[in-house]
This record gives structure tokens, C-alpha cells and sequence, in this order.
């Protein structure tokens, strides 16, 4: 009998002695008055067993059939399901399965069948949790993965990740490498589908940031930080009008960190379950049950209803920003070079000015090559062969310089029989004067 049992049978024995009413028992219970007078009958047939509950130490009468719990324990130990947790076994044990349980009675299952461990909870220290952005759109956090998605079954793929810090919305890919193409191409599908946010987060990888290089031996001297240029990425959320900031730390992104720990156990064994073994499939089960159960299980919503991102206007071209951008010059021909290969300028492109000018080359994603001088695109094509420099105007060619004949003066000479210094001078009459 537990403590609270003991306390409701002393109050009981007051209602029976008539030591209290029976409403002052059942407003000390917290007890309707007709359960007071089940209690105080129970208590006169059956003695003080009354006020315990009738099931204690019995299974419970809503207990799942022993045939049903070896079953699901039989499904969970095949090798397919093999690393599941509780909470995930549960959910593919009632969709696959129709087997239906708690997560709890599922934990409780695989304890018994020897595929989980109960473990004991640790105190950890607190963390003082940075407060979320208000609006959708203010802050998204961008980060890759290089994961074994397919645990050996395909190719090795990366999964690129931007997560929104006011609702914890994600929108994620699966692409082959993790260059700064395909993190192009992904940002370029986040912006037409919910326009610019106001600030990317993101760690300083090198397609974020251009490192300052030192020499090897350079010994440890403190120096003034020096402003390096932009990368690709850089350049064009500078174009676009989006801040980029950079985390000092793995922890200082965890929004995106915990995301990857996330589909590293849950996004993994789905894919397994699913059979997923290209990258085409495995963009397909992100897309169509991954991110569905993201959006439904773990977004939130924003302290502020109001978008922050921005509508993408006239004066944005993607095509333009989103590619790896360098400057040329152009020659006397009107000809520049690019990638090893010669790129004529059309002859109706050609502006005043235009001649040893530095012009923007932009190579796209879709391979393409873009010219733009000032504000206005040049039509250019690709050269056969390499042109002929084309003469600088006023310049006089100048002949050839004949090389100088040698002279025969020391033919003869030989150092280790030739007279001493002074006496070859003295015999050629040249004398020091008295003074020198």
C-alpha cells in the first residue's frame, strides 16, 4: 500500500466513524460524493484493500496480445530495421505493419527482445538556447553534408541544407559533389521558389570565404587581417542583397547541425527501407516523405506572421550572378581569351572604348559564356584557331640586330704563364710617379 493510499484510508475511516461528512471527505479527496460512497462500501465488504486499485499487479485490460508483441519484435530484427530506435520502429511498425503501439510499448517490446538497450539519463550541462529570428525568411542556415546516404548501396552523394531559423522550415537536395556549381544550382531553386532572405548563415567553407594564405615556415607572427576577395558564392549574394554571415563554430549553426543528426539516423534507415540506391531516387524519397514528415512533425511557426524574404525584381538576373564570374581584356583584335579557347567580339558589339578595356566574362551554369561591358552584353563567338596579334598602331619595326663578331685579342693567353702584374707594366713603360 503506497503513502497515498494510506491517507485516502484515513480519511475514509473519518466518513465511516462519522468523524467528517461525507462531502468534507470528498472535497479532501478530490472525489465526486457518490465515489465516496463506493469507497466507504468497498471499505465495508472488503476491508482496507478498498482503496487500492483493482488491476494492481495484474496485466492491464487493455494489454496487445503476446502473439502480436513477438511478431513486431520478429520484424524488427530483421536486418533492414537494424539500428531503429523506439520512436521510429513504432511509426514504420503501424504504417507497414499495422501494428499500432506507442512508442513507449514499442521501447518497452524491443527491451525484451534484446534489440534495445535502456540506457540512463545523464545530467548535461545547460545550454542557454539563442533565441529564434521572428520572421520566416530573416536568418537561413545553409550547410553540407557528406553523410554515407546510401550506406554503400550507390554512389557517394552529399546532401546540401537550408533550414529557416524562425520555423525550422527546411529545404534540402541530394547532389553528387559539393562545389560551388551545385550549391549555385541550389541556391538559385531556394530563391525562385521563396524569393531572397535577409541573411544567410553558413560555416567558413571555401566556397564561402577565401582563406589568406601564409608560407609554411612563416613563423607565428601576429598581422593585420587582410581583406581577401570575395568567393563565387560571395559575390553573388553581394549582388542579390543578401548578407552572408560566418559561424565561428560548428555549435554556432546547430539548427542546421542538429537537421543533419536528424536525417542521419531517420533519412538513412528510410532510404534503406525504401530501397534506395541512385540519386534520382533518393531526391525523390527526400522530396516526397522525408521533408513531408519535417514539415508536419517539426516546423513551427513564426513569432511574426510577416515574410521577410524578398520578391526577385527586373534589376536581379540570376543567370548572371549565380556563375563563376572573372574579368578579361580585350585585345587590339577585339578578341579575348577564356579557358585556354579565343572569343571574337561581333563587329556590332563593338562600342568606343572597347579596345584594352576589362570586360566581365561570365561562365553559367548551363555552360554558356556571357560578355558584358559596362551595363550592355557583347555578342561574341568562339575562334577556330588563335588569331594573329594584331600590330599596335605607330609602332616601327625595328630591324634585326646582327650579332658582334668576337675579338682574337686573348686567343693565345694562358694565366699561369703570363708575367706578374707589375712587371708586365714596367716593361710596357708605364712607371708610377714619385707622388702617387
Amino acid at each position: 500500500m503506497t503513502h497515498a493510499d494510506r491517507d485516502r484510508l484515513v480519511t475514509l475511516r473519518k466518513a465511516k466513524k462519522k468523524v467528517i461528512t461525507q462531502r468534507e471527505a470528498a472535497e479532501e479527496l478530490d472525489l465526486s460524493v457518490r465515489q465516496v460512497k463506493r469507497l466507504l462500501y468497498a471499505l465495508k465488504k472488503g476491508g482496507d484493500k478498498a482503496v487500492q486499485h483493482g488491476l494492481r499487479g495484474k496485466p492491464s485490460n487493455r494489454r496487445i496480445e503476446e502473439s502480436i508483441e513477438q511478431e513486431a519484435v520478429k520484424i524488427l530484427s530483421a536486418p533492414i530495421y537494424k539500428g531503429f530506435r523506439p520512436t521510429l520502429a513504432s511509426e514504420y511498425l503501424a504504417g507497414k505493419h499495422q501494428i499500432k503501439a506507442s512508442k513507449e510499448t514499442v521501447r518497452q517490446w524491443m527491451i525484451r527482445g534484446k534489440l534495445w538497450v535502456e540506457k540512463k539519463g545523464k545530467v548535461k550541462q545547460v545550454h542557454q538556447w539563442r533565441p529564434r529570428r521572428s520572421r520566416f525568411g530573416a536568418l537561413v542556415q545553409w550547410d553540407t553534408s557528406d553523410h554515407d546516404w546510401l550506406e554503400g548501396r550507390g554512389e557517394r552523394i552529399y546532401l546540401i541544407a537550408m533550414i529557416d531559423d524562425a520555423t525550422s522550415r527546411l529545404f534540402a537536395q541530394f547532389v553528387r559533389h559539393d562545389t560551388t556549381e551545385e550549391n549555385m544550382r541550389h541556391l538559385w531553386s531556394y530563391l525562385a521558389k521563396f524569393g531572397r532572405p535577409v541573411a544567410f548563415y553558413t560555416d567558413k567553407a571555401s566556397i564561402f570565404q577565401t582563406a589568406e594564405k601564409h608560407k609554411r615556415d612563416e613563423p607565428g607572427v601576429e598581422k593585420d587581417a587582410v581583406e581577401m576577395p570575395p568567393t563565387q558564392i560571395g559575390r553573388a549574394l553581394q549582388e542579390l542583397g543578401i548578407t552572408w554571415i560566418a559561424a565561428h563554430t560548428a555549435q554556432a549553426k546547430g539548427r542546421v547541425e542538429r537537421n543533419f543528426l536528424t536525417a542521419q539516423d531517420r533519412l538513412v534507415k528510410g532510404m534503406r527501407v525504401a530501397g534506395v540506391t541512385t540519386l534520382e531516387q533518393a531526391n525523390q524519397y527526400l522530396t516526397n516523405d522525408y521533408l513531408v514528415w519535417w514539415e508536419r512533425e517539426l516546423t513551427v511557426e513564426a513569432a511574426n506572421p510577416d515574410d521577410a524574404h524578398r520578391p526577385l525584381d527586373k534589376s536581379h538576373n540570376l543567370a548572371a550572378s549565380l556563375s563563376h564570374v572573372e574579368t578579361r581584356q580585350v585585345r587590339n583584335d577585339y578578341t579575348l581569351r577564356w579557358d585556354g579557347k579565343f572569343y571574337q567580339i561581333a563587329r556590332q558589339s563593338v562600342t568606343t572604348g572597347l579596345r584594352r578595356a576589362n570586360v566581365r566574362v561570365e561562365e553559367r551554369l548551363d555552360g554558356s559564356i556571357a560578355v558584358r561591358y559596362r551595363d550592355q552584353y557583347l555578342k561574341v563567338r568562339l575562334c577556330e584557331q588563335e588569331p594573329v596579334p594584331a600590330p599596335v598602331k605607330g609602332a616601327q619595326s625595328k630591324p634585326a640586330r646582327k650579332p658582334a663578331k668576337r675579338s682574337d685579342w686573348d686567343r693565345n693567353f694562358d694565366l699561369k704563364k703570363a708575367p706578374p702584374l707589375w712587371r708586365a707594366a714596367r716593361a710596357s713603360g708605364n712607371r708610377r710617379s714619385e707622388g702617387e
